[in-house]
């Protein structure tokens, strides 16, 4: 009889380094899209409000975005890694 012990985050975190870049996207996607289907909408309505304005604070030059490669740099100082 096989026994099931459920991972821990890091040993999914460990197994998904082993993953080419495609399947982790698509593994990110489908948990994204999990999130996104499990909110209600008045949550949902108010994240969407919340995204056209900040869309539209850096098509007008209001706001400046950050480089992805730089916050993920500050991220990683952050947590030590």
């Amino acid at each position: 009889m096989v026994s099931l012990v459920p991972m821990t985050l890091d040993q999914i975190v460990e197994e998904t380094r082993q993953l080419p870049r495609e399947q982790v996207a698509e593994l990110v996607d489908h948990l994204t899209l999990s999130l996104h289907q499990a909110m209600e909408p008045a949550v949902e309505s108010a994240w969407k409000t919340e995204v056209a304005k900040r869309v539209q604070e850096i098509q007008s030059g209001q706001v400046q975005g950050i480089p992805g490669e730089e916050m993920s740099a500050r991220i990683r100082e952050i947590v030590g890694r």
